[in-house]
């Protein structure tokens, strides 16, 4: 038994190509219309099949060879009863059935070229003519027994009767198919010689029943759609499979993660609280309110920056309202002191911003609320003792 190497080494097994009897058959060549449509070429050829034949093409096995473009088409035919419902029932399955000698038109030869093809029950001459197309075959029954001058001589008369032939080619074997091509077509060879059947050459050379053969197609075309759709649903089942494993191997994967963050957190909650500890002691060391440095510097040391008519009434901080705010409550008996006051104030590097808007004015007594927001970092280093604000009189 051979191994599955040696199967997969071997490639895929050659198409099923019923091969019948080339003496069954009478062959003509017809004249098509030039530059017709394959449909076209496939409506003349039957007409002339018609008026050669003695016979309904309903009770005919026909086909025919056609390049597109050209203007002959070589025609065979066989009448049906000429096949037993055995010789029928073994095309069940099949991919084509052809004459043998349809197996070798598909050649490329020089014209005035024939291909002799042997048996032991007949031989075939296929002839290209001057315009490098298949233009007549020609079979002789030959005895199984017959010797080779009778062979000679029968080969003899068939090149005489094509006419004559500048070249003879006698292949080595019997044409025989070869793994078929993604293109659907068909490949013989016969020893040296190799002959190219596209698909829809092949199509026309088939001589099974038209009708039958179109079900037929459809019927792969059919298989063909079903068998993608079904690979297509096993491929997405597929994948839907190894979603599932990854979906599963991802939660194995998250419970290690979290088994293991429970088992650190113990750690990390210890380095947490020494953190927050850590910053609450700076943050009493050095982010802390100091309103006595933050009055100091509104005042000046020597209340040179607090005007003579200005008193303070009243002097507050709070943290929630930002360490580094401080809001004073004063009076004055020049109103455009506070303002000056106001400006002075804005021209220190310490100061980020400062607002002192008039609440009440009565005669010459003016009260303001004066509110000095300091720059960050403006006391990292503390202050020196200030000297207290000028009483109130």
């Amino acid at each position: 038994m051979p191994s599955p190497l040696s199967l997969l080494r071997a490639g895929p097994p050659p198409p099923k190509v019923a091969l019948l009897p080339d003496a069954a058959f009478f062959t003509r060549a017809v004249a098509v219309t030039a530059a017709a449509t394959p449909a076209e070429a496939a409506a003349q050829i039957e007409l002339a099949l018609e008026g050669l034949a003695p016979f309904p093409l309903s009770q005919l096995y026909y086909g025919w060879h056609w390049r597109p473009g050209s203007e002959q088409a070589l025609l065979f035919a066989a009448y049906r009863r000429r096949f037993t419902t055995e010789q029928i029932a073994e095309w069940q399955g099949t991919e084509l059935v052809i004459p043998a000698f349809g197996a070798v038109l598909g050649t490329s030869v020089e014209p005035a070229s024939t291909v002799l093809l042997t048996s032991p029950e007949s031989m075939t001459a296929v002839h290209w003519g001057a315009h490098g197309e298949p233009s007549a075959v020609l079979t002789r029954t030959i005895d199984a027994g017959a010797s080779d001058d009778e062979r000679a001589r029968v080969k003899s008369d068939l090149i005489a009767s094509l006419g004559g032939s500048h070249r003879v080619i006698e292949p080595a074997a019997a044409p025989v198919p070869e793994p078929a091509g993604n293109d659907g077509g068909f490949t013989f060879r016969a020893g040296e010689l190799v002959s190219r059947l596209p698909a829809t050459a092949a199509a026309a050379a088939d001589v099974r029943d038209k009708a039958e053969l179109a079900a037929l197609r459809a019927a792969r075309r059919r298989d063909v759609v079903l068998w993608r759709t079904a690979v297509g649903l096993a491929a997405s089942l597929v994948a839907l499979a190894a979603g599932e494993l990854a979906l599963v191997g991802g939660r194995v994967w998250q419970g290690t993660r979290e088994a293991r963050v429970a088992a650190q957190r113990p750690v990390v909650d210890k380095i947490e609280s020494v953190d927050n500890l850590t910053v609450k002691i700076e943050e009493l060391a050095t982010k802390r309110l100091r309103p006595i440095e933050m009055l100091l510097q509104l005042v000046g040391e020597n209340y040179e920056r607090q005007p003579a008519d200005i008193w303070f009434t009243r002097v507050s901080a709070d943290a929630t309202r930002g360490l580094n705010t401080i809001f004073i409550e004063g009076r004055t008996t020049n109103a455009a002191q506070v303002n000056a006051y106001e400006s002075t104030l804005r021209k220190l590097p310490v100061i980020e911003k400062v607002e002192a808007p008039l609440q009440a004015v009565r005669g010459d007594q003016a009260q303001f609320t004066l509110t000095a927001t300091f720059r960050a970092g403006a006391f990292t280093e503390p202050a020196g003792q200030a000297a207290p604000p000028k009483p109130s009189p």
